[in-house]
């Protein structure tokens, strides 16, 4: 089918739960993906955070044909080969000690919410003051299930659906005091972004997130940390909160984690792990025998071809292209992030949504999140020369905006 068939089709068959831009992609390869009539885009997006190793990669490849000749799908009720070596992978590379396969990383999150309430009545039963509420951040976004989506703070994810699931307060992101007004007995855990995505990549401060592990364990409540879009290796460390020396109790993975096939995971202490026994939880088809092969291929082809430093290095690259940007751009009011997890911070929602379409149009993928914030989320496999053309034709959009709104730019060089 032709693209407009292809969207005339959907018009008609699909829930209208998504604004697609009129692009059809049939095949990539490496940073590149390649629409139907054969053009490359260098995708920085890498299918929102997913795609670590590119289009392709051979280690991807020739896993998925070799175990799906051998082992799609069994069970959950019996044993195969991959769950227990993907475990050990993730316990060596998180500090944690066990691990619950999902499919994404909404089930993930939820997975770690229900951990959360039962180890608190667990905690009860032993005599243990604590409560069932969950303190969670502004801005944060966890996923689009029930409680993921409880979680949520933006109203316009949760607000068509209330009432949502009870329990959740917010607290004002990076504000060491409201979280210590709103910590009490009452909170059963406390949820956190290291580096919030949806939100516009903003990173905890090293005090909040510090406050924040000394809180729950003042009481006992858990410190939950969802590394869905960070972790994983995006951002230099296989987990964000890494970064800041602080361990958690219960932490969440997904994205990337097996190349592109969808697959969660949630890991916890051997002391959260008490309070789980046989038929409390569990999934149909979360960590089968494909996803957690090609979950093990990742994590060891990402060590193998030195990722986490490339991640570091290109990432520090493209960063300071960026500050190198702003300061001839005044619309860019700041570049933060970590690793290959970037954000442009514009003073426009227009100019940012603008920027989307004509990065698109220059065979780009980018995307714009929080209304005014470009987010940059490439494969790990990105080099300096794909910033170098990522940047060219930022520095051409923004030119072009300011001479056609007569807006100041600092001087107008390649730089």
């Amino acid at each position: 089918m032709k693209l407009e068939e292809i969207r005339a089709a959907e018009a008609r068959l699909l829930l209208s739960t998504y604004e697609r831009s009129p692009v059809l992609f049939v095949g990539g390869e490496g940073v590149s993906i390649i629409d139907e009539a054969g053009n490359r885009y260098l995708d920085l997006l890498s299918g929102i955070g997913v795609n670590a190793l590119g289009y392709n990669h051979p280690v991807i490849v020739e896993t998925i044909a070799r175990q799906s000749r051998a082992l799609i799908h069994s069970s959950n009720l019996y044993y195969h080969e991959g769950q227990a070596e993907l475990a050990v992978r993730l316990a060596e590379r998180t500090g944690l000690d066990r691990a619950f396969f999902a499919n994404t990383g909404t089930e993930a999150w939820e997975g770690a919410l229900k951990l959360a309430r039962a180890y608190a009545g667990l905690k009860r039963s032993e005599g243990a003051n604590i409560g069932t509420k969950f303190l969670a951040l502004e801005q944060s976004f966890h996923g689009r299930t029930f409680g993921s989506m409880s979680t949520t703070f933006k109203e316009k994810y949760r607000e068509p659906f209330a009432p949502v699931v009870p329990g959740v307060e917010f607290v004002r992101f990076n504000d060491v005091a409201d979280l210590c007004a709103k910590f009490s007995n009452e909170v059963c855990a406390i949820l956190v972004e290291s580096i919030q995505g949806e939100g516009g990549v903003r990173p905890l401060t090293q005090e909040f997130f510090s406050e924040a592990r000394a809180l729950a364990d003042s009481t006992g409540a858990l410190l939950i940390v969802d590394e869905i879009q960070s972790g994983m290796g995006r951002t230099g460390k296989w987990c964000a909160y890494q970064h800041y020396g602080i361990q958690p109790d219960v932490t969440t993975f997904a994205k990337p984690l097996a190349g592109g096939l969808p697959l969660g995971a949630v890991l916890c202490t051997e002391e959260v792990a008490r309070v789980m026994h046989a038929g409390m939880h569990g999934t149909t088809f979360g960590g089968g025998p494909l996803a957690c092969a090609v979950g093990i291929a990742v994590i060891d082809a990402i060590e193998k071809n030195g990722l986490l430093a490339r991640a570091t290095e290109v990432g520090g690259y493209f960063m300071e292209r960026l500050r190198s940007l702003a300061s001839r751009h005044e619309t860019i009011v700041d570049v933060r992030g970590k690793g290959l997890m970037i954000a442009a911070e514009l003073d426009s929602a227009e100019l940012a949504k603008l920027t989307v379409a004509e990065m698109l149009r220059r065979h780009i993928l980018i995307n714009c999140t929080s209304d005014t914030v470009l987010r940059f989320l490439p494969p790990y496999i990105l080099e300096r020369a794909h910033v170098d053309t990522a940047i060219a034709a930022l520095d051409e959009i923004f030119t072009e905006h300011a001479t056609a709104h007569n807006a100041p730019t600092r001087g107008h060089h390649h730089g």
